[in-house]
């Protein structure tokens, strides 16, 4: 998104939008499905369950990073993932708001 279009919108719209395009994709919700149900996990680890390429994961997880639904820890020479709940819960909080005050009013 340009910079002059970041002022057109809300900062609760623009984070409805960044994770909205988390969400948007099968393969990013397998991800986050898997991590949800590990302790940790380690991006091989997730090229294993979810099938796909290594790059093609890591591109994913860097959306996925970006939105701030996921933090990572490097434990050698690989990047252990976690969700960061705080997110989450902040985002729920953002979209049933979302949903509850969006309102059909025509037609």
């Amino acid at each position: 998104m340009g910079a002059t279009n970041l002022s057109l919108h809300t900062k609760e719209q623009i984070m409805i939008a960044d994770i909205a395009k988390v969400l948007a994709h099968p393969a990013r919700v397998a991800i986050l499905q898997y991590i949800s149900r590990q302790d940790s996990c380690i991006c091989g680890d997730i090229v294993d369950e979810i099938g796909l390429a290594q790059p093609t994961i890591s591109q994913h997880l860097k959306v996925i990073r970006q939105a701030g639904l996921i933090t990572g820890s490097y434990e050698g020479k690989s990047i252990c993932y976690c969700l960061d709940v705080d997110r989450f819960k902040e985002f729920q909080d953002l979209i049933n708001n979302y949903f509850n005050t969006t309102t059909a009013n025509c037609c």
